[in-house]
């Protein structure tokens, strides 16, 4: 049996927001108050993964008919981590072949080596089992501050997932992985180059 009180509806409501209001802004006086004389920046972490079954994607078709599109059964893909700060529309992405806490320890190395060295990072991230991992390691010029529990909600990184399914990556198929990870860069190149999109 699960521990502690069940949670309605309305109470994940209020601890998502109750995060938006008080965490991030405890986290952010945190971080301030550890790296005094450091520009302090916000970012969104999460990671998708995109690959061979593709998704279908909303269209307006004629009424009482199926729009034709292309679907792919087989199972080869990688994943997509990505971090974007919302105030300036800054983003930073790596192509991974798999989730793990070694692909993590290299995408926040390679994250934190381009960040200025007056600048610590604040990046918000999901409870993904290797975001908590003990071997993870946290650049000294990174804070990680964690989602309350099934909030999605609170990641604009989950909207950017939706804007490239729906507009970048559906009705394709693609032949292998290199394949994939070619889209997936092309994709992401394409959502940064767009001002205004992050």
């Amino acid at each position: 049996a699960p521990e502690g009180p069940a949670r309605s509806p309305e109470n994940r409501e209020q601890s998502a927001g109750a995060f938006q209001k008080r965490g991030l802004r405890r986290a952010l006086t945190a971080a301030a108050e550890a790296h005094p004389g450091k520009r302090l920046r916000v970012f969104f972490q999460d990671e998708a993964r995109f690959g061979q079954k593709g998704r279908l994607c909303h269209r307006w078709w004629l009424k009482g008919q199926r729009p034709p599109g292309l679907c792919d059964q087989r199972f080869d893909w990688t994943y997509l981590y990505a971090a974007v700060e919302p105030k300036t529309g800054d983003g930073f992405a790596l192509v991974l072949p798999t989730v793990s806490t070694i692909a993590m320890n290299r995408f926040l190395a390679d994250f934190a080596a381009t960040l200025a060295p007056d600048d610590h990072a604040v990046m918000v991230l999901d409870g993904a089992g290797w975001h908590a991992s003990k071997s993870l390691v946290v650049p000294a010029n990174l804070t990680l501050v964690p989602l309350p529990p099934y909030s999605p909600e609170c990641n604009p990184v989950e909207r950017i997932w939706l804007f490239l399914r729906e507009k970048l990556m559906s009705q394709r198929v693609f032949p292998d992985q290199d394949t994939i990870i070619d889209a997936c860069c092309d994709a992401w190149n394409a959502l940064v180059a767009e001002t205004g999109r992050i």
